[in-house]
């Protein structure tokens, strides 16, 4: 059996969708099954109608990208979240899909898997290593083996130097660069090449 990779997200306009795709890149390239996922919407549709950008994303993912479900957390070999950052802290919507994982935490299905993480926020100071850290502490319950970029490529300078897992700040308004978005790909092969060094 190969490394299976869940790449689960939560985007409102499309930063962190673009970011989870070139994770999902990085980890395929490296031979990984890879299921890209978004988690349910919670926001009411005022609220999203109220920002253009957020309605078309919303719109134009809908079919595209299948909704994550418990199940693919168990097929799993490996994980990678991203969210956008919210004052420094996890997306409810995502925050959400975490908190119906009690059943697999209990029966230990997180025990000793890779996980990574990645985020986007409106500027460079936005919260995102915070962000970042924040989910880490989810992995740190589910006994997960935590696999941050480090500085272990020069391309991530390129790309800010975030340490932690990739980061886009989008205060133009832009989706993330090349830069970022092979920052993203580095992270996604370096956690398929850590979770095939795990499984020997």
């Amino acid at each position: 059996m190969g490394v299976r990779v869940a790449v689960i997200y939560y985007s409102a306009t499309g930063n962190v969708h673009a970011l989870a795709s070139a994770v999902a890149e990085g980890a395929r390239s490296r031979g990984a099954e890879v299921r890209l996922r978004r988690v349910a919407e919670l926001a009411p549709d005022t609220a999203i109608d109220s920002n253009p950008a957020w309605r078309a994303h919303a719109d134009a993912t809908h079919d595209d990208v299948p909704e994550a479900t418990p199940e693919d957390l168990e097929w799993a070999t490996a994980y990678a979240f991203g969210t956008p950052t919210r004052f420094g802290n996890v997306a409810s919507q995502l925050k959400q899909f975490i908190d119906l994982t009690g059943g697999l935490w209990q029966a230990g299905v997180f025990h000793g898997k890779p996980a990574t993480s990645f985020t986007s926020a409106m500027n460079r100071h936005g919260g995102q290593e915070s962000t970042i850290l924040s989910l880490n502490n989810v992995f740190y319950h589910w006994g997960c083996l935590i696999v941050p970029p480090g500085y272990t490529d020069p391309l991530l300078y390129e790309a800010g130097g975030n340490p932690y897992g990739t980061s886009w700040p989008s205060s133009g308004g832009e989706g993330p660069d090349e830069a970022t978005l092979e920052a993203a790909r580095y992270q996604g092969r370096r956690l398929a090449d850590t979770a095939t060094r795990l499984r020997g």
